[in-house]
């Protein structure tokens, strides 16, 4: 009776429940991560979450999230939660006051010629990045190139939802 019980219930449990003998993968290099995510600064407003949404899904190790992140999640299981403190050298680093320009006026939309607005700014090589109006002047705009969140303590609230292992060679 106690067998059949044991087997009822294994069979209940369906495909999720992995064999005792198969290792849980962990995050580590060349690992897919699925994630949750909020992003809040040191005054806890929230500039960024994906909850409610899918997942952000990044490999380990190719530097396709800000390292401080990266460096936290490394060992971590699907179901695992963790709260991550990255500094400004580990996210997206200091602000420079160098990477502040300024252009004619007349290579800014109109509409876009006020403080604060960001733009997204084409360099020769056809990369893109986001920039923000700093200033305004009679006949140029100031432009930041930092990116908006250098310069800040980024507080990562993080659930992994599934971890896939690297393939193997």
């Amino acid at each position: 009776m106690r067998i059949a019980l044991l087997v009822a219930l294994a069979m209940l449990a369906g495909p999720s429940v992995a064999p005792a003998d198969e290792p849980v993968p962990a995050i580590g290099a060349g690992s897919r991560v699925s994630l949750e995510y909020t992003l809040s600064d040191d005054a806890g407003t929230v500039l960024d979450t994906n909850r409610g949404r899918p997942p952000l899904t990044y490999v380990q190790g190719e530097h396709q999230i800000v390292p401080g992140l990266e460096r936290a999640l490394d060992g971590m299981h699907a179901g695992e939660e963790k709260k991550v403190v990255v500094a400004p050298a580990d996210g997206y680093g200091a602000v420079d006051p160098a990477a502040v320009t300024e252009v004619p006026l007349e290579l800014v939309p109109a509409d876009a010629r006020v403080a604060g607005t960001q733009l997204v700014a084409r360099s020769p090589e056809g990369a893109t990045r986001l920039v923000r109006v700093k200033e305004v002047k009679e006949q140029t705009v100031v432009i930041d190139l930092n990116h908006p969140l250098a310069g800040k303590t980024l507080h990562f609230d993080v659930k992994v939802v599934g971890v896939e292992p690297a393939a193997k060679p």
